[in-house]
C-alpha cells in the first residue's frame, strides 16, 4: 500500500495532528493479524457503547485491558500447560486433548478511542470479554444556546396618527 502524506493539509489546520497518525494506523494494517478475536461494536442509548470480543478458554488472568491517551488495547496470553489446558475444558485429570480446534492463541487488539470516550468497565462472562465505554462530552464542548441582545426601548411611543388640530 503506498504512504499517504497529509502534511500539506496540516499546515492550515490546529489540533488535527491525530489524523495523521490515523492515516499511519490504517497503512499499517495486516488482514491476518486483525480477524482474531472476533469482536462486536455496539451502541446503547445515546451516549454507551459496548465492544464484546469473543475470547473463549481464557481465563481473566490471562486476559489484559489497557487504556493509554486515546488507545484501548485488549491482549491475551494463555498460560500453556497439560493440567491447565485439561483443567480449563472440564477434563478428568489423566485425559489428554486429541484434537484442540477451539483456538486459544495469544493476541493483542487495538482500538483507536475518540477524545471524549471513556472506558468505564470490563466483565469477563461465557467466554465474551465485554468492554463499556462511555462518551463524556465535556461543558465546553457542548453546543450552547446564545442569548440575542437587543437594545432597550427607550424615550415615549411615537404615534403615527397626526392630531387634529
Amino acid at each position: 500500500m503506498r504512504a499517504f502524506d497529509i502534511s500539506p493539509l496540516l499546515r492550515s489546520s490546529i489540533g488535527f495532528d491525530h489524523v495523521n497518525r490515523l492515516f499511519d494506523l490504517a497503512s499499517r494494517l495486516d488482514e491476518t493479524a486483525t480477524s482474531y478475536p472476533p469482536y462486536n461494536i455496539e451502541k446503547h442509548g445515546e451516549d454507551a457503547y459496548r465492544i464484546t470480543m469473543a475470547v473463549a478458554c481464557f481465563r481473566a488472568d490471562e486476559l489484559d485491558v489497557t487504556v493509554k491517551e486515546n488507545s484501548l488495547l485488549v491482549t491475551g496470553k494463555a498460560v500453556e500447560t497439560a493440567e491447565a489446558a485439561n483443567a480449563e475444558a472440564g477434563a478428568q485429570p489423566g485425559v489428554t486433548f486429541l484434537h484442540r480446534g477451539i483456538a486459544r492463541r495469544a493476541f493483542e487488539r487495538r482500538f483507536e478511542l475518540a477524545d471524549t470516550v471513556k472506558v468505564t468497565g470490563a466483565e469477563l462472562k461465557d467466554g465474551l470479554l465485554h468492554i463499556a465505554l462511555k462518551r463524556e462530552i465535556p461543558e465546553a464542548k457542548k453546543p450552547r444556546q446564545i442569548a440575542i441582545a437587543t437594545p432597550a426601548v427607550s424615550g415615549a411611543v411615537i404615534d403615527a396618527q397626526p392630531k387634529a388640530a
